[in-house]
């Protein structure tokens, strides 16, 4: 194996204290020097003037839950730092401990047996944070929704089976009137419909019917009513910060919103999560594979096994689902990856096909973020194409292939006639 790093660091980080050894290669056998520090401001400060008095440049460490952060923060603007997935530099279990680890890692980074994880500038980093904050209180909103409701469900009210959103003007309303009053008038409920729902005054009679709530069960569902309030503000909070962070992001916004499926929300999630430098990642290959979107490869004595998808991309690959979801479902304006969707589901299956479209699209931004061309496939054509040049093409495909038949001296020269069907 070729030696990559002649001088670099292997960190072993902790809560409270990091370990760190530095080797140093040269003809004979690779020396080493270890020391301990604090993760302390001042501890990772003498961690990095030590590093630079042993004219070390190259650092790596495992990422060990969020202890990571503060070492990178630390030596980021002088040092180049790796952040190792802990699947490449898990040592031998039963033979270990903190000083072990920490020369185990400095000697395959040294060797270049460490693949560098992708860690963004901190502008995106900060944007990352808000972005998978309002993620997790939208999963939150979604829980409360299904708490709410069920604290209806269990008190014989079947509203859910009649109105096809409880969150609804109408269904609010019953809701708040059933919390508020202490008998149940069903003729009240019905003065309550709004639009279509006036056409369900009987199935709303029949839902409300044998509705029976206690007190402490009320408090609980105002409880729960108040929380989901509060959660729409602080989402709303979010948005308002999110909005004033991707203001530079203006450009790539709009380019990702070209294409089907995506909109502003989705465009903000994913620049979140690659950034806009592609150079990063190398090629789309490998852009599909860190997102979790490449199919894996299990194979032994010619037999293959399970190939199915890994659990990265834990925020982008929901975000990719969800807009191939949407880009599939497209009206015919837009109809190219609802094409593909249709003939890969008849050979794969739903859910393979949705995957495949995500990773089309995955592979379609980093084409767009390396060019900054819009969104423009180069076989669009073949879905998108006017009946008229449809025909065209399918005549002089036709042709070719006469001449080359005649060519071939398979059908005598003007043996075969091409004429326009009349319309």
């Amino acid at each position: 194996m070729k030696l990559t790093y002649p001088i670099c660091c292997g960190v072993d980080v902790h809560k409270t204290f990091l370990v760190a050894t530095i080797i140093t290669s040269d003809f004979e056998s690779p020396k080493y020097k270890q020391k301990r520090f604090s993760t302390f401001y001042r501890g990772l400060l003498e961690f990095k003037q030590w590093l630079l008095d042993n004219n070390c440049k190259d650092v790596c460490m495992e990422s060990t839950g969020k202890y990571w952060v503060p070492v990178w923060n630390a030596l980021e603007d002088s040092i180049h730092v790796v952040i190792a997935n802990p699947k490449w530099v898990s040592a031998v279990k039963g033979n270990k401990d903190d000083k072990k680890d920490s020369k185990w890692i400095g000697d395959l980074f040294r060797m270049g047996l460490v693949p560098s994880s992708y860690i963004p500038e901190k502008d995106i980093r900060v944007l990352r944070e808000f972005t998978r904050y309002r993620s997790k209180l939208v999963s939150m909103r979604s829980s409360e929704k299904c708490r709410f409701q069920n604290a209806f469900t269990v008190c014989n009210l079947t509203l859910d089976a009649v109105v096809s959103d409880m969150f609804g003007k109408s269904a609010t309303d019953i809701e708040n009137y059933l919390l508020e009053s202490d008998s149940v008038d069903p003729n009240h409920c019905v003065s309550l419909l709004r639009g279509s729902l006036k056409k369900k005054s009987e199935e709303i009679i029949n839902a409300v019917e044998g509705f029976n709530m206690t007190a402490e069960q009320k408090e609980r569902a105002r409880i729960i009513q108040g929380h989901f309030a509060d959660i729409d503000n602080r989402i709303a909070q979010v948005d308002e910060v999110i909005g004033r962070l991707v203001s530079e992001y203006e450009g790539a916004i709009s380019l990702l919103c070209t294409i089907p499926g995506i909109d502003r929300r989705l465009a903000i999630t994913i620049i979140s999560e690659i950034g806009t430098d592609m150079s990063q990642f190398g090629s789309s290959k490998r852009l599909c594979n860190w997102a979790g979107l490449s199919p894996g490869r299990n194979q032994s004595a010619g037999k293959k096994k399970s190939v199915k998808i890994s659990r990265a991309g834990v925020y982008l690959k929901p975000a990719l689902v969800e807009a191939a979801h949407a880009a599939v479902k497209a009206t015919a304006a837009n109809p190219y990856f609802r094409i593909k969707y249709g003939r890969i589901m008849q050979r794969r299956g739903k859910k393979r096909a949705i995957i495949a479209i995500a990773r089309m699209m995955l592979t379609s931004i980093f084409a767009m973020f390396s060019t900054g061309e819009v969104f423009n496939p180069s076989d669009i054509l073949k879905f998108d194409m006017p009946e008229e040049l449809k025909k065209k093409q399918t005549l002089s495909a036709a042709k070719d292939a006469v001449k080359l038949l005649v060519s071939l001296g398979l059908v005598a020269e003007n043996s075969i006639s091409l004429q326009p069907l009349a319309s």
